[in-house]
This record gives structure tokens, sequence and C-alpha cells, in this order.
């Protein structure tokens, strides 16, 4: 059984992420979208093919980063 429209829906996310990413504005919900793919493409690396892992090293920093830097905007969803 394949699923055919799995890696579409994921490359979209992708894209979207991606792109709230680059604009300011969004950026803390562009950080919310990616976390889920990012997670998954880490665990896919790391069982898969372990020679791209500095790639996703070096994209985690900078989605890490741009968490840091919105974290007061996260702060409301943490909230009791």
């Amino acid at each position: 059984m394949t699923i055919g429209w799995l890696m579409p829906l994921v490359g979209a996310i992708e894209v979207i992420g991606g792109l709230l990413l680059i604009i300011p504005r969004t950026r803390a919900l562009g950080v919310i979208v990616i976390l889920p793919v990012l997670t998954g493409i880490l665990l896919a690396n790391i069982s898969m093919n372990p020679t791209y892992l500095p790639v996703v090293f070096v994209i985690i920093a900078i989605v890490g980063w741009a968490l840091y830097d919105n974290w007061k905007k996260y702060l409301p969803l943490l909230a009791k």
C-alpha cells in the first residue's frame, strides 16, 4: 500500500513553512509549521543516511535561532 499524497503534502508544508520563516512578521508561525517536518527529516537522516547530518544541523540551528528570537510570542501558548 502506497500513500501517494504524503510526499506532496510534506513538500507543500516545507515550502509554506520556509516562506513563513522568511517574512519577519510570520516567523513565529513558520517555526511552528516547520518544526514537525524538521524532526522527521532529522530522524530519517539519523536512521537511513547520516552523511547529510551536518546540513540538517545547520537547518536546525537556523530554526532554533528563530525559535529563540520569538520566544515571547510562544509564552501565551504555554500559559495555564
